[in-house]
C-alpha cells in the first residue's frame, strides 16, 4: 500500500512535467496534452487526499474536472482542426495571425 506522500510525490512530478511543456513546446497539440497532464495530476492529488481522509469529495469534485476538461478538449481540438485549415500549420506562434 502506498502512502500518501508517494501519491503526492508523483501528483508533483507530473504537474512540474505539464508546466514545462507548456513553457517550452510550440505545438498546440503537445501544448494541449501537457495542460491535460497537469489536470490528471491535480485529480490525482484530490483523489489521493479523498482516500487518506476518507471522504468522498475529492472523488466527486475529479468527476466535475474530468467533465470540464473533456468539454475543453472538444473545444479545443475543434479550434486546432479550424486553424490547421486555415493556416495548414498548428505552431502557437502563428496563432495571433488568426485576425481579420
Amino acid at each position: 500500500m502506498l502512502a500518501l506522500n508517494n501519491y503526492l510525490i508523483l501528483s508533483a512530478i507530473l504537474f512540474s512535467i505539464g508546466t514545462i511543456g507548456v513553457l517550452v513546446r510550440r505545438n498546440a497539440i503537445v501544448i494541449f496534452m501537457c495542460v491535460e497532464m497537469m489536470l490528471n495530476a491535480v485529480n490525482l492529488t484530490f483523489i489521493a487526499f479523498s482516500k487518506y481522509l476518507g471522504n468522498i469529495d475529492g472523488q466527486i469534485f475529479v468527476f466535475f474536472v474530468m467533465t470540464v476538461a473533456a468539454a475543453e478538449a472538444a473545444v479545443g481540438l475543434a479550434l486546432m482542426i479550424a486553424f490547421y485549415k486555415n493556416r495548414e500549420s498548428i505552431d502557437v506562434e502563428d496563432v495571433n495571425l488568426m485576425k481579420w
